[in-house]
């Protein structure tokens, strides 16, 4: 028994020990960076080193810059909140349970390939925020733990990312960079790499999870989540965990918890039609009445006075304010109740918006210092003249790289491709592949940076450590990295 005790105690002490806050990370990487560019403009001119004020400013220009994503996450709060009040959301998770009793694992696969299909088309990344807490929730009263439920989200979508095909913000903006070049490019090629790289992706991430989803159900204590992630879990989600004896999780719905329900449903069915870009799929549908000059003319922009298919967050998020305000009243809240539940759900997301602004100042700092674009100029340089064979990884570790410090995928093609463009072509590469070569680098980061603010969101809203997330997922980055390589690579070397 003395050695059992024995056995336990260090791996207790483990459990105890903190990680890291996201602030903490965040203000680190933010330093780190301002100190490298110092130290790069002793050598160059080409590199202006951030000064004290650069420093101190760049959370203030990153909040700036993700205002539309922060106002949209605050929103979200006193949305959840108001839903959180009329009882529904714990009923329907409670429901749910019952009704996948034995059969839990089932919800894995199904969900992570529906934010993979979001994440290929369209880039749903930074849009995954709201869906942290549903599925922590689920998974944590499925039996599981929050983490099962972030990495359904974050894998999920990100392997989706990973294989994107008609993604407008990667895809898009880098094939319409290369055409503006007069470099021709295949659609048809990108589209057949991403849905390759869309699989392998989905496979392994879908793999992971079930396999350690598995495990925690069979044991709790396989959870890589610490004792102090636990109990804020716990605290969090615990009212819906149990054996099926406790209050919260017997719960039946009320014929208003139902309505309720639907309309939470409807919010973010309508938020994914509203920012999938349907035109370029070739369906106006949400289109018919407007016009390229005149979009508000739409029969669908009735709701925020843009058509649905071109929203951003600000239509995203007046969209959940009304949504707020209708549940409210639906659930026969007085004026002051709505507005104290709303703004009690704001207070709770200001954290989260924080660290989203804070994570946008480190990439503040790269572009007015010129760093990424002198990374970018002397890697390119190092890549000319170099064979297909490593051509290809070569390039996949630059853009892994630098993605890193730049993790708008936009922004990243925006500033890579007129450079990298040029190059393949030269060299008498396929640009396609490069193309796909830049995705699929720059998606595997966005799931483990932390200057993806959303990420470190979601995962703040699931109640885990960005250091728990890492040591999750480091198998599957790995894997899925080296899978992209290899296919990538063959791509280059054929044609």
């Amino acid at each position: 028994m003395a050695e059992t005790t024995a056995s336990k105690a260090p791996e207790k002490r483990k459990k105890k020990r903190r990680t890291p806050d996201s602030f903490i990370i965040l203000v680190v990487c933010l330093i780190a960076v301002a100190v490298a560019t110092v130290i790069v403009s002793l050598f160059t001119s080409e590199v202006a080193g951030a000064t004290f004020a650069d420093v101190v400013t760049a959370p203030v220009l990153g909040f700036a810059d993700a205002m539309q994503v922060c106002v949209f996450v605050l929103v979200l709060g006193g949305f959840l909140a108001m839903v959180n009040k009329t009882g529904a959301l714990d009923a329907g998770v409670a429901t749910l349970v019952r009704a996948l009793k034995g059969r839990e694992l089932v919800l894995i696969p199904i969900l992570m390939l529906l934010f993979g299909i979001c994440g290929s088309t369209y880039g749903m990344l930074e849009e995954t925020v709201p869906f942290y807490i549903l599925l922590a929730a689920t998974m944590y009263a499925a039996g599981f733990d929050t983490l099962t439920g972030a990495l359904v989200v974050l894998l999920g979508a990100g392997a989706g990312c990973i294989g994107s095909t008609v993604n407008p913000f990667s895809v898009g903006v880098a094939t319409a960079a290369l055409t503006d070049l007069g470099i021709a490019v295949d659609q048809g090629l990108i589209i057949g790499f991403g849905l390759v790289l869309f699989v392998i992706a989905e496979a392994i991430s879908i793999f992971f999870v079930m396999r350690y989803a598995a495990k925690v159900k069979a044991d709790k204590g396989s959870t890589f989540m610490s004792l102090q992630e636990q109990t804020e879990s716990e605290k969090e989600y615990g009212q819906t965990e149990g054996d099926g004896k406790g209050s919260a999780f017997s719960a039946v719905l009320t014929g208003k918890q139902k309505i309720v329900l639907v309309l939470f449903a409807l919010t973010f069915v309508v938020m994914i039609v509203g920012f999938v870009p349907w035109q370029n799929f070739g369906i106006d549908l949400f289109m018919l009445g407007g016009s390229a000059d005149d979009p508000s003319g739409a029969w669908s922009a009735f709701l925020t006075g843009t058509p649905l298919g071109s929203w951003y967050f600000n239509e995203a998020t007046a969209w959940f304010l009304l949504m707020a305000i209708v549940i409210g009243i639906l659930a026969r809240l007085s004026g002051k109740d709505i507005v104290g539940t709303f703004l009690g759900g704001c207070a709770e997301m200001v954290s989260v918006a924080l660290v989203i602004a804070l994570a946008r100042s480190v990439a503040v700092v790269m572009s007015e210092t010129a760093l990424d674009t002198f990374i970018l100029e002397n890697a390119a340089n190092a890549l000319a003249g170099v064979p297909a064979f490593i051509f290809a990884p070569a390039t996949f570790l630059f853009y892994f790289v630098l993605s890193f410090a730049i993790p708008s995928s936009s922004g990243m093609a925006t500033l890579a491709m007129p450079i990298m463009g040029p190059l393949t072509d030269g060299l008498g590469f396929s640009p396609e592949v490069m193309v796909m070569i830049y995705v699929a680098a720059h998606g595997v980061v966005a799931i483990i940076t932390p200057m993806n603010g959303a990420v470190l969101a979601g995962l703040a809203l699931a109640k885990v450590q960005y250091a728990t997330m890492l040591k999750a997922v480091m198998k599957v980055i790995v894997v899925t990295s080296l899978a992209c390589v290899v296919v990538l690579t063959a791509a280059m070397l054929l044609i």
